[in-house]
């Protein structure tokens, strides 16, 4: 979350003209900074899902968890319109979560993680779906999926002009991957989502639990500042 925040603090100055002119889309720098972060966030998603499952979730609450996410996803999609109308966000992060998290809830009504981590066959068989969701848009591309109303699914010739773009395929993969190792540590290794939480990264973890609200405000309050920072010094 703390680098989430620092990298869209980076890009907002960038916007602002505050620092050099930085290439986000393109600079290996940023691009690769950009991959992690989505991937630490879609690994949390995935191994929180299935301590969801295996705490009980009830197909109640994962609507509500759901409505929350899909709602959000939406409000981004407005906000980032009135932002960047030309490249504004159809389907990033949150839409991405909302439709890959009904995935794995279907797959934890199957496959739930105490059943996931004690079969080996099973296990290998949703690491086998990771993997290839996570290769195959590397390796199939199809022109009908370069809109905006197919680009979702992420078999894609060319990424779509938007600011941010987390499609089901690859990204699957890493909520799947998430989902398949906190299976195993819920099983071999309880006391890892069990323990205390120590006293230093207390704040991280305060953050964790609000990860959602965070990541649908901090950009308010930053822009917002630099919009005050903006009309002061200029």
């Amino acid at each position: 979350m703390v680098w989430m925040a620092g990298f869209h603090f980076s890009f907002d100055l960038n916007q602002y003209r505050f620092i050099a002119p930085q290439n986000f889309y393109g600079d290996p720098f940023w691009t690769t900074q950009r991959l992690c972060i989505v991937s630490m966030f879609l690994l949390g998603a995935g191994a929180g899902q299935a301590v969801a499952v295996d705490a009980g979730q009830t197909w109640a609450r994962f609507w509500r968890r759901w409505g929350q996410v899909a709602g959000c996803a939406l409000l981004v999609s407005i906000g980032s319109y009135m932002m960047f109308p030309r490249g504004w966000i159809s389907f990033g992060v949150l839409h991405g979560m909302a439709v890959m998290l009904i995935a794995l809830r279907l797959l934890g009504t199957r496959l739930p993680p105490a059943r996931l981590a004690r079969s080996p066959l099973a296990f290998a068989g949703v690491a086998l779906a990771a993997i290839v969701a996570w290769r195959l848009p590397h390796l199939v591309a199809d022109p009908f999926f370069d809109s905006r109303l197919t680009n979702w699914v992420g078999l894609v010739t060319h990424l779509p002009a938007t600011e941010d773009y987390v499609p089901v395929l690859p990204w699957l993969g890493m909520m799947l991957a998430g989902y398949l190792a906190a299976s195993v540590l819920l099983v071999h290794a309880r006391a890892a989502f069990t323990g205390a939480v120590p006293f230093v990264v207390r704040p991280l973890a305060v953050l964790g639990r609000w990860s959602l609200s965070f990541y649908m405000i901090h950009q308010l309050v930053l822009i917002g500042s630099l919009e005050l920072a903006r009309m002061i010094f200029k």
